[in-house]
């Protein structure tokens, strides 16, 4: 059996003008019950300015490495060249702007600190990069989920190659020993033993290699079953769950009790599984959204027990915020704008020793925003989930 859970509930947002979009019922029912959730305040001026004129395409991946410097990967090919990329006109029409390499490496005072990535040799970089993720020996790993995209990259934190595992537009399905199909991202394991791949755009399934070799090590799909690319039919509220992910498999994050969190994006829901495989439980998340779905991205708090999920939702714009043990939706924060604070495409979310929050926007957002961990807090506070700078 699996629990089903479904919030669909009002969002409390402060404004820059102060203004409190109050929904009572559910501030009443949270000073009540006493329920504390972690309250963040965004920070506007992280990171700071880019050097060099440069500008940011659909940001698209995000990691935090063991010094809590943030990565990030972008999409050079989604700016603007007639109107953002001006200084690349022959003969250049302004001073600005110039396309970000594809990997940004920031220090914690939001300091651009390295830079690097795309095509080089001995390696297939992806027709459309997504996703980055830092080991525990700092190294980085890519994904790409363009239409030939079977591959995987590692490289040092530095850009220099390592290895790829896979190749482009050769591979067979979900079931396929050796190639990929349109990963989103990967995850690392507290030991550094296992990646865990979120496979992905095409393929649909959770697939586990070993973190020396690459190779294969199991592989599964929805509820633990053997993966099957028959077509699934688009999601819809009142249908039973599907049987099969749903493309894309958008994230696969492990928790430090070694249980497996699974975004199946447009089905709106996490599937949580042992590290073998076996299904344990599942969450639904604002059911009501259709298309791109509601589960994109998802991080833990960092409090020993990691007792908060917070969940990714670029259709909806916000983040909501999840009790981990029950799967309950508690709060949420964000909406949809370019102010601080708001979302266009929240993608990927991650979080740093401190228990800050860090989130990147795809389609137009492009962007990283930072939101500092305030503490617990009830009612009002808890309800709005983020509270501006004063």
């Amino acid at each position: 059996m699996y629990r089903r859970y479904s919030i669909i509930g009002g969002v409390l947002l402060v404004g820059v003008l102060g203004f409190l979009a109050a929904c009572a019922d559910q501030v009443s029912e949270q000073e009540s019950s006493g329920v504390q959730v972690p309250v963040f305040e965004v920070n506007p001026l992280w990171p700071k300015p880019l050097p060099n004129h440069w500008v940011l395409g659909s940001t698209i991946g995000l990691s935090i490495d063991s010094r809590d410097h943030v990565f990030v990967i972008h999409r050079a090919s989604t700016i603007d060249a007639a109107n953002e990329l001006n200084v690349l006109h022959e003969p250049a029409s302004a001073e600005c702007c110039a396309p970000a390499p594809p990997v940004l490496e920031f220090d914690p005072e939001g300091n651009v600190v390295g830079s690097w990535g795309g095509p080089g040799d001995g390696y297939d970089w992806p027709s459309s990069n997504h996703g980055i993720t830092v080991d525990h020996m700092d190294n980085v790993w890519i994904g790409g989920n363009g239409p030939d995209d079977g591959h995987i990259l590692k490289f040092t934190r530095d850009g220099n190659f390592l290895l790829q595992l896979g190749r482009p537009g050769v591979g067979t399905g979900s079931n396929d020993p050796e190639n990929f199909g349109r990963v989103a991202e990967v995850s690392i394991d507290l030991g550094g033993d296992e990646v865990f791949v979120a496979d992905g755009y095409l393929n649909r399934r959770v697939a586990v290699l070993d973190i020396r070799t690459g190779a294969l090590k199991r592989y599964w799909g929805a509820y633990g079953n053997r993966p099957d690319d028959a077509p699934v039919p688009a999601y819809r509220p009142e249908d039973p769950p599907a049987q099969q992910f749903r493309s894309p498999v958008h994230c696969a994050e492990i928790s430090d009790d070694d249980f497996i969190y699974v975004c199946d994006r447009a089905s709106n829901r996490i599937q949580v599984f042992e590290r073998d495989g076996t299904f344990v439980t599942e969450a639904f998340v604002a059911i009501e959204t259709l298309g791109s779905g509601s589960a994109w991205d998802l991080a833990f708090s960092r409090d020993p027990e990691q007792r908060f999920i917070y969940l990714a939702d670029g259709s909806n714009k916000k983040v909501h915020i999840l009790d981990r043990e029950t799967l309950e939706v508690l709060t949420a924060f964000g909406d949809g704008g370019r102010q601080p604070g708001q979302f266009i495409g929240v993608h990927s979310i991650a979080t740093d020793s401190e228990g800050n929050i860090y989130t990147t926007e795809t389609y137009e957002g492009k962007r990283l925003q930072k939101f500092v961990f305030q503490g617990l807090g009830t009612g009002v506070a808890a309800d709005q989930g983020v509270v501006w700078p004063n």
